[in-house]
């Protein structure tokens, strides 16, 4: 069995030699038909389970459905909020009441359930029913949070529709650009029902065509879609967009050099070292056909302490503080992620997103280190440290990497690989001491990460699960809440991540990175913060 194991190993590493020899041995751009320049190619090897965006929890899921849907507003590339369906908004001075106002000139797709015209202009009670669908306990959206914070809403015509909020949230228009948030029509839903997932009509940039489960998925363009870009040129420019659905990453690379796929997003470790270098520069020898697209991604990877645990070690601020300073960030990225990532020496909030700073966390210092569990061992008597750290299998090398780092400090780490449901049980329910994770922003707002250390939030009822308390932290996050002003608001921020870093809760590993690796054909493809793949100014 090892001998045929090996050669299925040795051919794999043939045919991926043989068709990265013959992508390279075309010096030039391929000529494109015009019904190629048309159609934008990519695929989905975590496949897509609904096109409802009341079931936008994924990002494969998210990703089609932006191609398909607006909401009454959108995140720009900078992070900043900006008109969508709505073109404008105002707030109450108490920041409780919000109106917006509706465009009128943004139409359904089209399809015979409107009737004779086959489509029809939104209006705010489009709004409601689709806040009502958010609410709906059969419908059972993952989004149904977000409507946690508003009292209640209404259409005060066709072009106003307004939300009352319960308490001010300064973060609100943040969370209304998530996709839960887009509007849908009564008539289709109902007529639908739970089969609305396939059969999706929006107003987005393109609409549904076809979609053959597991093995492709294709998007026509929207000849009536309402925006145009800065040189008042009416979007989209593509014709179409095909999806399809390998489920194997090295096929979707091969696919890729091939020409068959237009980008690949992430890097996997079957091709990282093909593609890149180890500081995470293009392998020279594809510059003359790929483009790498990289920008901040808004998720830390981190290792969490159970500050209520019964172990006295990590009660330690000693210890958590000496774990902090005693490895190397940027050597770890360099050497397991080929460079790709930003060592996270700033606090919790990561780098992409205002509230971030990078003169509070912690930065190497093996000597401080080495004093702090020197100091531990004298005061408490021990002369050996020992802590089990809890992680998945896929991040078994960071957690080695810093086993080995801590080891040679005095510290010693057991490592427990775990299957990721018993880990995120083991976190939620106060059964690890010491455990891996990460956060992806929900929305894009600092107060998303702050969230995981707010008293009230103490998991498994919330997300802290560390457990982390602080009568301080409490007051600054209740006053963010409800501060409109943005500058005052990363202020206070920024104070409460040094609160966090000053006790050590976590040990910030890094701060991701959004990485597309795309065919110079392709223009107009952007990077962003949250990782959203909008195609409607896209170009081949």
């Amino acid at each position: 069995m090892v001998k045929d194991k090996n050669w299925h190993i040795i051919i794999n590493v043939l045919v991926l030699f043989l068709v990265v020899i013959s992508s390279l041995g075309c010096k030039s751009e391929p000529h494109l038909t015009k019904n190629e320049q048309l159609v934008f190619r990519y695929n989905e090897h975590k496949n897509i389970s609904s096109l409802d965006p009341a079931y936008a929890k994924d990002i494969a899921d998210i990703w089609a459905i932006n191609q398909l849907f607006n909401g009454l507003v959108q995140m720009d590339e900078n992070m900043q909020v900006k008109p969508s369906i709505a073109k404008s908004w105002s707030v109450s001075d108490d920041g409780l009441i919000y109106k917006f106002k509706l465009r009128e000139d943004v139409y359904f797709h089209s399809h015979e359930l409107f009737g004779p015209n086959k489509t029809r202009v939104v209006k705010a009670e489009d709004f409601v029913h689709s806040f009502n669908r958010l609410k709906d306990p059969e419908i059972a959206s993952p989004g149904m949070w977000i409507m946690n914070k508003i009292d209640h809403y209404k259409a005060v015509n066709d072009s106003i529709f307004q939300i009352k909020l319960k308490s001010a949230f300064a973060a609100f228009l943040g969370q209304m650009t998530m996709k839960y948030c887009s509007v849908v029509p009564k008539e289709i839903t109902e007529f639908y029902g739970s089969e609305f997932r396939k059969h999706p009509i929006g107003t987005g940039a393109f609409k549904f065509k076809r979609w053959e489960e597991n093995i492709k998925l294709v998007f026509r363009k929207n000849e009536n879609y309402f925006e145009k870009n800065i040189k008042g040129q009416k979007l989209p420019f593509l014709e179409s967009v095909a999806i399809t659905f390998l489920p194997d990453k090295q096929s979707e690379f091969l696919q890729f050099l091939q020409g068959n796929l237009d980008f690949i997003s992430g890097i996997d470790s079957s091709y990282k070292d093909e593609l890149l270098l180890s500081d995470g520069l293009l392998n020279p020898k594809y510059t003359e056909k790929i483009d790498l697209l990289r920008s901040p991604y808004l998720n830390t990877e981190y290792l969490g302490f159970f500050l209520n645990s019964k172990n006295n070690l990590l009660q330690n601020k000693k210890i958590r503080k000496a774990i902090n300073y005693g490895f190397d960030r940027k050597k770890m990225i360099t050497y397991l992620r080929n460079g790709v990532g930003i060592p996270a020496n700033g606090g919790f909030i990561p780098k992409g997103l205002q509230g971030h700073s990078a003169d509070i966390g912690y930065t190497y210092n093996p000597q401080k280190a080495k004093i702090l569990i020197s100091e531990y061992k004298q005061e408490n008597k021990v002369d050996k440290l020992e802590v089990t750290l809890n992680t998945t299998a896929s991040y078994l090398s960071f957690c080695e990497f810093i086993q080995k780092e801590m080891k040679d400090l005095g510290l010693e780490i057991k490592i427990d690989v775990m299957p990721a449901a018993a880990l995120k049980s083991a976190k939620a329910n106060g059964k690890s001491n010491f455990f891996r994770a990460s956060w992806v922003a929900d929305y894009p707002d600092a107060q998303n990460y702050l969230s995981l250390f707010y008293s009230k939030n103490k998991a498994p009822l919330g997300p802290n699960y560390t457990h982390f308390e602080n009568a301080e932290f409490d007051k600054l996050y209740l006053k963010s809440l409800s501060e409109n002003n943005t500058t005052k608001r990363n202020k206070l921020y920024r104070k409460m991540d040094s609160l966090i870093t000053a006790e050590a809760a976590v040990v910030c590993l890094f701060y991701d990175e959004v990485l597309r690796f795309k065919h110079k054909t392709v223009q107009n493809l952007g990077t962003n913060p949250i990782n959203l793949l909008e195609l409607k100014q896209v170009r081949k």
